[in-house]
C-alpha cells in the first residue's frame, strides 16, 4: 500500500489550495456578490497603531468589554450570521449554529471569564546564583496584529482567533475571505456596531488587500487557510521579520482498526466528512480501513451517507466554481471502485457524497487535499502497514483513530505525528477551549483556542529585578582574585 506510489506522489508537488484569502484577484467578488468598498489600508493600520499607543487595549477592563460585545455580537445576530452562511456556504441553520455561532460565542465568553488569571505574572523560583531576586514573565500584546480568516467557517476562523488577540491586549486587523462575501459583508457591518472601531476593524477584499496590509509590517499576523497561500503569506511577512501563526491544511487519516465499533465509526467519519460538504481542514480526508472490516466499514459508511442525507439527493453545493472543477476533476478519471454517490451537476455546484474504495496511490485523489465530500477508503493489511502510511506524507493537521484496544490507541498516539489527534471521535478536539489548535510543519505552525490564543497573541517578556543592598554581586568586580574564583566554580 506504501510503497514507491506514495513517494511519486510526493515529490511531484501537486497541493490543493483551500482559500484564495492573498493570491490576487480580480475586484469583483469570487461568488459574485457586490465587491468591497475600497479601503485606505495605510489609513486603517495607522488609526489602530495610534489607538494602540495610547495603552487603551492593554486595560484588563476594556479587553473584557470587546470579549463581551463579541459574544453578544454572535448571540444577538443567529439569524443573520445563519442566513450570510446559507448564502455564502448553503449551510443549514443547525451546522451554522453549531460549527460558526455557539463556537466564537463560546470562544468569547470562556476568555473573558479567565482573562484575569491569563494576565496575572507567572512567578518562576530562580537558581542560587541569582539570588536575592525575583523572577517572573509578564503578558504584553503584540501591538498591532492581523487575522486573515478563511471561507469555509468564515466567522468562527476570523472572530475565533481575535478571541486570543483581543485577550493579549492587541489592537486587531480583521480580513475575512472574499470567498464568503455575504459573510464578509455581514462582519464588516456588525464589528463596528458591537466592538470598539478605533481598536479593531474589519477591512475586506481580495487577496491583494491582504499582500497590501502585511507590507505594512505589522507586529503579529495570523492565516487560516492551504498551505501554497500559507507560504505566500510567510514570504510577505518576512522581510518585516512578522512573526506568523499559520493553520492550515494537509490530508487528514482516519485509521479504523480491527477491532473498532464500526458502527459508530462509519456514522462519526459520514457525519464528518458530510459537515459543511466536506469543506474543513479538520475533515477526514482518506480512511485507512483494517483488511478484515474495510468492506463492512464501506458498506456502513454508505448507509450513513445515505440516511443523513436523505433529503438532499441532488448533492451537497460547493463554494464556487474553481473548486467545484478540482473536486469533478478527481472524480473524472474513474480512480478506484466508487460504492456511492459519483455525480455532478455543473448547473448547481451540487456534488454527490461519494466513497471511493482503492483508489491509485498515486492519483490526485491521494495526492491533494481533497476538501469536499469526496471519501477515499484505502485498505490496510494491518495496523503497521496504516503507520507506515500515514508516515510517509506529511503531516497532517489531524489524525484518528478508531479502536477498543489501550495498546492499539497508545501506540498510533506515539508513532504518528500530527498536529491533533482524536480517538473514536472526529473534529472535536477543535471545539475544546481547554486543547490547543494548530498544525505542525506543513500543516501550519502556532496554536490556539483558549488560553492558547492568549498567550499565541502575547509576548512573554521575561522580568527579573535586583537588590541593590547589600551588594552580593561585588565578587564578580574586577579586578578578579583567586577567591572570587572559587566562588564562581561553586555558585555556577
Amino acid at each position: 500500500m506504501s510503497g514507491p506510489a506514495t513517494w511519486r506522489c510526493l515529490r511531484s508537488g501537486r497541493t490543493t489550495m483551500t482559500t484564495e484569502s492573498v493570491a490576487p484577484k480580480t475586484p469583483a467578488s469570487t461568488n459574485g456578490g457586490p465587491a468591497a468598498a475600497p479601503v485606505d489600508v495605510a489609513a486603517t493600520v495607522d488609526r489602530l497603531r495610534r489607538t494602540f499607543a495610547t495603552g487603551r487595549t492593554r486595560d484588563i477592563e476594556w479587553r473584557k468589554r470587546q470579549l463581551l460585545q463579541l459574544q453578544k455580537l454572535m448571540e444577538e445576530n443567529e439569524a443573520a450570521l445563519a442566513a450570510a452562511l446559507a448564502d455564502d456556504l448553503d449551510r443549514n441553520p443547525f451546522e451554522a449554529y453549531i460549527a460558526d455561532i455557539a463556537t466564537t460565542a463560546g470562544e468569547a465568553k470562556f476568555a473573558a471569564k479567565n482573562l484575569r488569571r491569563w494576565t496575572r505574572r507567572k512567578h518562576v523560583l530562580l537558581e542560587l546564583p541569582q539570588l536575592p531576586g525575583r523572577g517572573w514573565i509578564e503578558y504584553e500584546p503584540f501591538g498591532t496584529v492581523l487575522i486573515i480568516g478563511a471561507w469555509n467557517y468564515p466567522f468562527y476562523l476570523t472572530l475565533g482567533p481575535a478571541v486570543g488577540a483581543i485577550a493579549a491586549g492587541n489592537a486587531v486587523i480583521l480580513k475575512p475571505s472574499e470567498m464568503a462575501p455575504a459573510s464578509s459583508h455581514l462582519m464588516a457591518e456588525l464589528v463596528p456596531r458591537y466592538l470598539d472601531r478605533d481598536a479593531i476593524a474589519v477591512v475586506e477584499g481580495d487577496g491583494s488587500v491582504s499582500q497590501e496590509l502585511i507590507a505594512q509590517g505589522l507586529d503579529r499576523v495570523m492565516f487560516t487557510g492551504g498551505t501554497e497561500i500559507g507560504r505566500k503569506v510567510y514570504e510577505g511577512a518576512a522581510p518585516h521579520l512578522t512573526p506568523v501563526t499559520l493553520e492550515l491544511g494537509g490530508k487528514s487519516p482516519v485509521i479504523v482498526a480491527a477491532d473498532a465499533d464500526i458502527d459508530v465509526a462509519a456514522k462519526r467519519i459520514a457525519w464528518m466528512k458530510l459537515l459543511n460538504a466536506g469543506q474543513t481542514c479538520v475533515a477526514p480526508d482518506y480512511v485507512l480501513a483494517d483488511v478484515k472490516i474495510r468492506d463492512e466499514l464501506v458498506d456502513k459508511i454508505g448507509a450513513a451517507i445515505t440516511k443523513f442525507r436523505s433529503q438532499d439527493r441532488a448533492g451537497m453545493r460547493i463554494v464556487n466554481q474553481r473548486q467545484f472543477d478540482r473536486l469533478k476533476g478527481y472524480l473524472s478519471g474513474k480512480d478506484g471502485r466508487i460504492t456511492v454517490g459519483g455525480d455532478c451537476d455543473a448547473s448547481t455546484l451540487r456534488i454527490q457524497p461519494t466513497v471511493v474504495v482503492d483508489p491509485d496511490l498515486d492519483g490526485p485523489l491521494m495526492c491533494n487535499e481533497i476538501f469536499g465530500p469526496i471519501l477515499p477508503v484505502v485498505t490496510a493489511q494491518n495496523l503497521d502497514d496504516a503507520i507506515r502510511f500515514v508516515n510517509a506524507r506529511p503531516k497532517p493537521l489531524a489524525a484518528y483513530l478508531f479502536t477498543k484496544s489501550r495498546a492499539t490507541r497508545e501506540r498510533v498516539i506515539k508513532e504518528v505525528p500530527a498536529g491533533g489527534m482524536l480517538v473514536n471521535h472526529l473534529a472535536f478536539q477543535v471545539s475544546t477551549a481547554k486543547l490547543p489548535f494548530g498544525g505542525v510543519g506543513t500543516s501550519g505552525m502556532g496554536a490556539y483556542h483558549g488560553r492558547f490564543g492568549f498567550e499565541e497573541f502575547s509576548h512573554r517578556k521575561s522580568v527579573l529585578t535586583k537588590p541593590t543592598r547589600p551588594d552580593v554581586s561585588r565578587f564578580i568586580y574586577p579586578p578578579y582574585t583567586e577567591r572570587a574564583f572559587k566562588m564562581a566554580r561553586k555558585l555556577f
